[in-house]
């Protein structure tokens, strides 16, 4: 997942891009109101940014209050500002949380997380009940999997929800670690074999149930996908 972390202070987005990384996440830097509001519209799979108040060209607050008008991706606020006004103001004006300065880097990761965790319930909640993908027609309600021509596909509930994810976002690439934090809800620690031994029964069932269609993708080196068509 991509993180943008945007702060003028130089040491302060390499510390936390540090964390991020070791987090598992892809950090995208920024030093400058600009440079944030240009790279959340060129880097449309940004999935959360950590954004300094005082920041030049345009400071936090305006930055919020522009991407509040485009996009609903999430945001916490870096403030060395501590009254409770100045936290009021920053997420009314669109923030989801905010890190008052100096902070640990330990909490802003947990700050990171936990955003994450409640965004992807809210996506996950607002995904169609029933989608088809490829020769595929899957019904989240009932946990069903069939193919076009009606046979039906036996799948524990971790492959479903491994299918479920992968096809309601059909081009994106997900990360064993994301998509074990997502099916399994907790955060990941385990190794990626766990993740890929699923994917392997879960594709060996479809193709067994297509004649040889395969559905999942692998992206070597990064995760798995399912390609729209």
């Amino acid at each position: 997942m991509k993180i943008l972390v945007a702060d003028d202070d130089k040491e302060i987005v390499e510390l936390l891009s540090i964390y991020l990384h070791n987090e598992g996440y892809e950090p995208i830097t920024a030093y400058d109101g600009k440079e944030v509001l240009s790279k959340i519209r060129t880097l449309s799979d940004i999935d959360l940014v950590i954004l300094d108040i005082m920041m030049p060209e345009l400071d936090g607050m305006q930055i919020v209050k522009t991407v509040r008008k485009e996009s609903q991706i999430p945001i916490i606020l870096l403030t060395a500002k501590t009254t409770d006004m100045d936290k009021i103001k920053g997420l009314v004006a669109g923030a989801d949380d905010y890190v008052t300065k100096p902070f640990n880097p330990l909490e802003v990761m947990a700050r990171v997380k936990s955003l994450l965790r409640r965004t992807q319930t809210q996506v996950s909640s607002e995904q169609p009940d029933i989608l088809e993908i490829s020769s595929l027609v899957i019904d989240r309600d009932s946990h069903e999997v069939k193919t076009i021509s009606g046979k039906q596909i036996q799948l524990t509930a971790l492959e479903f929800g491994i299918l479920y994810l992968l096809a309601s976002h059909p081009n994106r690439v997900f990360s064993a670690d994301e998509i074990f934090e997502r099916v399994w809800k907790q955060e990941s620690v385990v190794s990626a074999k766990t993740v890929m031994v699923h994917v392997s029964h879960l594709r060996d069932k479809i193709e067994e149930a297509t004649d040889g269609e395969k559905i999942i993708q692998t992206v070597w080196g990064v995760g798995y996908k399912i390609d729209a068509k």
